[in-house]
């Protein structure tokens, strides 16, 4: 159980980075709402890849294609927590 949450952070937190990095605009937000983006754009990216659009969940290597789903998803996310927490970032 520990170790699930310990991984979904972990998963949570790159997959939040590189939504925060493929997302546009100019306003940041803080370290815990990346890694929020990320937990959420893993499970909703991950739901949308199998169960709405029944592509393959089950690969015998990476999935990148689910991964792309996933960051996606965390932009999008990053996008709308950047329009409720976000700050103009300093130059």
């Amino acid at each position: 159980m520990v170790g699930t949450i310990l991984w979904a952070l972990i998963g949570g937190a790159i997959i939040g980075m590189l939504g925060k990095w493929v997302a546009p605009g100019d306003r940041d937000i803080p370290l815990w709402a990346t890694v929020l983006c990320g937990v959420g754009g893993v499970f909703l990216g991950n739901w949308l890849y199998v169960d709405v659009f029944d592509f393959k969940a089950d690969t015998a290597r990476i999935d990148w294609w689910r991964h792309i789903w996933q960051v996606a998803v965390a932009a999008i996310l990053v996008i709308g927590a950047a329009a409720v927490l976000g700050r103009r970032k300093r130059a």
